[in-house]
């Protein structure tokens, strides 16, 4: 039977650290048990760096929330070890629908081909999600989760983050050489430093209610603007598991906050919508959104990450989804600094990276939430003629703009990258998150995205003749690459000890990957490619590897790099 995730209360434990006379120095704590901070925590604890996680209750959050995640997080999931179970109790969809008053006007298809391990976004209520990561976590030996312990105090020094933790038992200090910030848009944390998210706030308000009932409308996202049963606004329906729809109804600025929470005043609404459709209402909440972000991610010895760092509209699902891209970001490359196997400047990536992903959010939630609410007469003009033309016109779908869809950042300009040397087409460029395709693995049907991270990955696509001793050899340097070899139709598998082998028959992960016999990619533990050449060698492998891992080398290639920009 399925836990009641909404209504367990974790227990305060009073840990080994409280009612010490010196600190103890911890290598990671974490602040905050959301999705983000549960899954750096689970990120760290499974490369082997000891984690403490911070929360200030003891509880996980109640209502729906966040509840699209996309196929990028659940790759991710998936190497946290709880994707599978994600995705087999979330609702799978691709086909979104827009409205216009009385019409649909036209839809959409976010995953229109196939050969993908994952949908283009599962719907499950954030109580699940964070349950899983929860399950998870508890599951790792380095990994603890201390609840009702709130950070009071921080002290930020240049060989630690001291804080001080207040709990039912009393108030005590820990250091730890590197703090994660992920305690929401309302950080703790970021007060303490002194810090603060700037932006802008939308002038508009939404109510959201989950309903439970039976309906036989079919799995896809509608989205209606100004329709007949809530007039000049507008309104979001998505299906979630357990018989639960989410319902988005725009409200204006002038609405009550609190009288519109009333149920007298939500069930008419629904009434409005569902028509005879019996239903119960489980969970309402009224809110206001921002897009807004920190000017910087990292400050010393304290990152931060997902709301706590950055916020955006909930139209197109950018906020958790972007959150989970943070902690795959920052995990990999905490777990090398620690470890002696980069220097301090990999750690700066993360801000460059993540603020680069943030600033794309921030302009298409923004962008969507003028569409959606527009501010003047002129512009609503413009947008209602953009839905009027969509119906008949493609290029006016194009001016449509219910939420353009959480995508993962592709990273052009990081400094990690190694800029191409050869012609390459499709999309995986250095800095893009790598694509997916179904495999052969080892003889046993596969998916490709389940064969690469946590590890710096070396994908060699075989031809006839394979250079072997060299790409074996690159496993056994201070940052070993892991080799992973692609066979393509017709070519004999080698007697290799220890090498996954990759059976591409169809040849679809090369066309996606535009590989060649003779293509080699490096990978990074994040899944996200950092530099390709259409034959391998092994000098510029390492230097590829240095690059990736913050080690400064003086090039011409890295001169020329564009920079992120901020």
């Amino acid at each position: 039977m399925e836990k009641d995730y909404q209504h367990i209360a974790y227990a305060y434990r009073r840990s080994d650290d409280e009612g010490r006379a010196a600190p103890v120095r911890r290598p990671v704590v974490i602040v905050g048990a959301g999705p983000v901070g549960l899954a750096t925590a689970i990120d760290l604890a499974q490369q082997g760096v000891p984690v403490v996680l911070l929360d200030d209750d003891c509880r996980l959050s109640v209502g729906s929330r966040a509840i699209c995640f996309a196929k990028r997080t659940l790759e991710i999931f998936d190497r946290l070890g709880c994707g599978e179970r994600i995705a087999q109790k979330g609702i799978s969809w691709n086909v979104g629908k827009v409205f216009y008053r009385d019409d649909m006007v036209y839809s959409f298809n976010l995953l229109p081909e196939s050969g993908h391990r994952r949908p283009a976004f599962v719907n499950l209520q954030q109580y699940y999600v964070e349950g899983y990561l929860l399950d998870r976590a508890l599951e790792l030996p380095n990994l603890e989760v201390r609840w009702y312990n709130k950070v009071t105090g921080m002290d930020r020094r240049a060989d630690c983050a001291e804080l001080t933790v207040e709990t039912p038992g009393g108030v005590y200090t820990l250091q730890a050489d590197y703090v994660v910030a992920a305690d929401g848009a309302r950080s703790e944390v970021r007060r303490l430093c002194g810090l603060e998210s700037k932006g802008r706030t939308f002038q508009d308000r939404f109510l959201i209610a989950d309903v439970r009932m039976q309906a036989d409308f079919p799995t896809e996202r509608w989205f209606w603007f100004d329709p007949p049963f809530h007039r000049n606004q507008s309104v979001l329906l998505h299906r979630q598991p357990d018989n639960v729809w989410r319902v988005d109804f725009q409200l204006g600025w002038d609405a009550d906050p609190v009288a519109a929470r009333l149920p007298e005043n939500v069930i008419p609404r629904l009434k409005a919508l569902l028509s005879d459709v019996e239903f119960q209402l489980e969970w309402v909440s009224v809110y206001t959104f921002s897009c807004q972000r920190m000017d910087k991610f990292r400050h010393g010895r304290v990152f931060f990450a997902g709301d706590a760092a950055h916020r955006v509209s909930p139209f197109g699902a950018r906020g958790a989804n972007s959150g989970v891209q943070d902690a795959e970001n920052l995990a990999w490359k905490l777990k090398l600094v620690l470890d002696g196997k980069a220097p301090d400047a990999l750690l700066d990536s993360y801000g460059a990276e993540r603020e680069y992903a943030a600033d794309e959010n921030l302009l298409n939630s923004t962008r969507a939430t003028d569409f959606i609410t527009p501010k003047s007469a002129v512009s609503r003009t413009f947008r209602d003629a953009a839905l009027r033309l969509s119906k008949w016109h493609e290029f006016a779908r194009g001016l449509v703009n219910s939420g353009r869809l959480s995508r993962p950042a592709t990273l052009l300009g990081s400094a990690l990258n190694t800029p191409d040397s050869a012609q390459f087409g499709g999309a995986m460029v250095p800095g893009a998150p790598v694509d997916d395709a179904p495999v052969g693995v080892n003889g046993a049907a596969g998916w490709f995205s389940a064969c690469v991270g946590n590890a710096f990955t070396g994908v060699y696509f075989c031809g006839a003749e394979a250079p072997w001793e060299a790409l074996l050899a690159l496993r056994d340097g201070a940052i070993g690459i892991k080799p992973l070899l692609v066979l393509g139709a017709g070519v004999a598998a080698p007697a290799l000890d220890g090498v996954d082998i990759i059976s591409d028959s169809e040849g679809l992960l090369a066309r996606r990957f535009d590989a060649s016999p003779g293509s080699y990619y490096l990978l990074r533990p994040d899944q996200h490619v950092c530099a390709r050449w259409r034959a391998f060698d092994a000098a510029r492998v390492r230097e590829a590897l240095l690059r990736a891992t913050g080690h400064v080398i003086d090039t011409p290639t890295i001169a020329s790099a564009p920079c992120l920009a901020h």
